[in-house]
């Protein structure tokens, strides 16, 4: 028998490993998708029977500090602000955080609110930079409002870490000023950490959704609607398949790998016990999640992270490649500077599901995924233009992966329209059951090398400049 030659061994090795981790990934979006399903029933069979006027009417309700860090926000920072003084909670308090503005959000906030400078008791438990002043208002009507005006720290994670050094409650609701809040938000975060029996709910979460071209009056959405411009219309598919497929099936087994930057409800005393924010980080909120998940292991402390299958929070999502690409690049070069500074919990059983389900998923499936797309992509150019691929082979495990991909996000889609009607209708949801036919072709390569972008800057040590999203702005739109 002849033996094989030493290229017919790569290709056989690298066709292998590629197939293996290929089903392997797919066999793991099939068992999240099966998990967020059985989570998703679960939660709409105890929430049929939840009387969530009896929070409100508490006695003693648990109270919560909602902060939200403000950099040159002054396009959409009233509306905002507003939305976020609006909520349907008896115990809460907003703390807006002028992270060395620019533009005119202070003033506009000063002006809007009638704000003014007032003596107050700052414990600087986390390390931020100089807080300047802080305000209060002299109407009474906005008194749950404090803004906190420091020096720029040049990273959200030091105006978070400064908000929560303000905070006057033990639980505190993470977001930002370009969000938009349902506004039952804190009543539904609040619950899994008041129903669960044995162990400490150290973070809530739940699913974020593209505010671009719905409709708003009174800083509050009145008309979610399919984004009209392309990018953030991907951006809308993304987070869908995201959170209702994987976090929700995360959340099953306890293994959340972060909570949303732009809303999260987190445990105060854990938070400052774990450290606070990296303000050297790029990606913030899922490196606090690790390092308070890795805390409560390194204690001895029966931990959870909880994710509701709801739609509470609307954020303005890049509206263009160049933004996009910056915010890609920055996400890419955050995980991978957390695998790195977290590297030690790889694999490691001392830290539990975080050491032996979250990390290594986070680096198999999240990190080296665009690198091995890549080198797959480079591999087959070169197996086509040396007469090498076995096209019958190639055509068949693409046609699977496309048709697989498109299922998958199409019925996420339809399963979040058909549980929760987002969407007024099903016009607007078959518009965007088109999108995943374009997906794998247009979005995703783009993604891929943006990550594969920012993997390489932080390897060669570039500088990186945090830049600005360039918001759009909501209108308002009268209710009908």
């Amino acid at each position: 028998m002849e033996q094989p030659t030493l290229i017919e061994k790569i290709t056989h090795f690298f066709e292998s490993g590629i197939f293996i981790y290929g089903i392997t990934l797919l066999i793991s979006y099939s068992l999240l998708a099966i998990l967020s399903l059985i989570a998703i029933l679960r939660f709409q069979k105890e929430d049929r029977y939840v009387d969530y006027n009896l929070l409100i009417t508490s006695k003693i309700p648990v109270g919560i500090s909602v902060i939200a860090p403000a950099f040159n926000e002054g396009l959409t920072i009233i509306s905002n602000v507003r939305s976020l003084m609006n909520l349907n909670y008896p115990r809460y308090e907003v703390i807006i955080v002028n992270d060395g503005s620019s533009d005119d959000t202070l003033e506009k906030m000063i002006r809007e609110f009638e704000l003014v400078p007032v003596d107050f008791a700052y414990h600087k438990r986390l390390n931020t930079f100089p807080v300047r002043k802080i305000f209060r208002s002299s109407n009474a009507a906005y008194s749950k409002l404090t803004v906190v005006d420091k020096v720029n720290g040049k990273s959200k994670a030091d105006a978070s870490n400064a908000g929560i050094n303000a905070a006057s409650f033990p639980y505190f609701l993470c977001t930002d000023v370009d969000c938009i809040l349902n506004k039952d938000t804190l009543l539904r975060l609040i619950k899994p950490i008041i129903d669960e029996p044995r162990k400490r709910v150290i973070a809530t979460g739940a699913t974020l959704r593209m505010a671009n071209s719905c409709e708003m009056d009174e800083g509050g959405i009145t008309r979610v609607r399919v984004p009209k411009r392309i990018i953030p219309r991907f951006q809308e598919v993304e987070y869908i398949r995201a959170f209702v497929l994987g976090k929700m099936g995360w959340s099953a087994i306890n293994c959340v790998p972060n909570v949303s930057g732009g809303l999260g409800l987190f445990d105060k005393d854990i938070v400052i016990r774990a450290g606070g924010y990296d303000p050297l980080s790029f990606g913030e909120d899922m490196e606090l999640m690790i390092r308070m998940e890795a805390f409560c292991c390194s204690q001895k402390i029966d931990y959870a992270v909880r994710y509701i299958p709801l739609s509470l929070c609307w954020t303005e999502g890049p509206s263009t490649v160049k933004i996009l690409r910056r915010q890609r690049i920055r996400w890419a070069r955050g995980l991978i500077q957390l695998m790195s500074q977290h590297r030690r919990l790889l694999f490691n059983p001392f830290y539990g599901r975080l050491g032996l389900i979250v990390m290594p998923y986070n680096f198999l499936f999240e990190l080296i995924a665009p690198v091995i797309e890549a080198v797959g992509i480079i591999y087959y150019i070169i197996m086509i233009i040396t007469g090498n691929i076995n096209t019958p082979y190639a055509i068949l495990l693409l046609v699977f992966v496309y048709i697989y991909s498109v299922m998958i996000t199409t019925l996420a889609i339809l399963w979040d329209q058909i549980t929760y009607k987002t969407y007024k209708s099903w016009r607007e949801t078959f518009s965007l059951c088109l999108m995943p036919f374009f997906e794998m072709l247009i979005y995703h390569p783009l993604v891929m090398l943006f990550s594969l972008r920012g993997y390489f800057n932080f390897i060669t040590g570039q500088k990186h400049s945090w830049g600005n999203m360039q918001r759009q702005g909501f209108s308002n739109t009268p209710k009908k």
